[in-house]
């Protein structure tokens, strides 16, 4: 079970999120991939409702922690945050991304820019989220455009998604079918202000969605707010679940 982005578009290798399409284990050749993290948070969202009725168009910012730039993300944040409170001059290093040319502060701003720039002018970083969105529910005639961005969080990614169906839903069938769906948690009351914030799905296992609410102008269209901790479900914990999955079907 692979971790790493070497495997996941090679056709011959299952790309698996357990509670998505468990099934592609079933034809592995020896590797199994862990897609993105922002493509797990994501998915975990969507699939309860692309089982009531098959996506069309999906429309994604993502809102990145500097964890998933591994400890030096965190530590720059950190030591960033402190030279500014102490009126000091930030001295980036890291962000975007350690090898390219320049970097930015990420303390007290935000970044458009995850991984490097395509051909196409979307970032490597969006294009895993189009690709590997089509592989893992095997269409690829799913519209997908997606902005990444990090943000000065440090740990828990959030997506602002806005998702069309064929079918028009209701929106009470949309939330029944996330809060039964596993490892998804509603977390939406707009009148006691409860909605997904990372600083409380950090550690957690779940993916919380909220803001579920119709779009203003297309009644096939259903816009919501996904936080995850992408260290956990977004990594680890996904790849422990093909192991678990595997084991309790007998496949090792």
């Amino acid at each position: 079970i692979d971790n790493s982005s070497a495997f996941r578009m090679d056709p011959d290798v299952p790309l698996v999120v357990p509670e998505v399409n468990p099934e592609d284990i079933s034809w592995h050749k020896g590797i199994i991939a862990n897609p993105n993290c922002s493509t797990i948070i994501m998915l975990m969202a969507l699939k309860p409702i692309h089982d009531l009725s098959h996506i069309k168009d999906i429309v994604v910012s993502t809102y990145q922690a500097v964890s998933g730039a591994g400890k030096e993300g965190i530590d720059e944040l950190r030591e960033e945050t402190e030279a500014y409170l102490k009126g000091e001059e930030m001295v980036a290093r890291i962000l975007p991304s350690k090898s390219l040319p320049k970097h930015y502060p990420i303390a007290f701003n935000v970044i458009p820019h995850i991984d490097k720039f395509m051909e196409n002018g979307y970032s490597k970083e969006e294009m895993k989220m189009v690709n590997e969105t089509h592989k893992i529910f095997h269409d690829d005639t799913i519209a997908v455009a997606p902005t990444t961005v990090r943000v000065p969080v440090f740990r828990s990614h959030s997506e602002a998604i806005r998702v069309e169906t064929e079918r028009e839903l209701d929106i009470e069938a949309v939330r029944k079918a996330i809060e039964s769906f596993p490892g998804a948690r509603v977390q939406d009351d707009p009148a006691e202000m409860a909605y997904p914030m990372p600083l409380y799905t950090s550690e957690k296992y779940d993916v919380y969605v909220g803001r579920i609410r119709k779009d203003l102008y297309n009644p096939k269209a259903i816009n919501l707010w996904v936080t995850g901790d992408q260290i956990r479900k977004g990594a680890a914990l996904n790849a422990l679940q093909i192991a678990e999955y595997m084991i309790a079907h007998g496949m090792v």
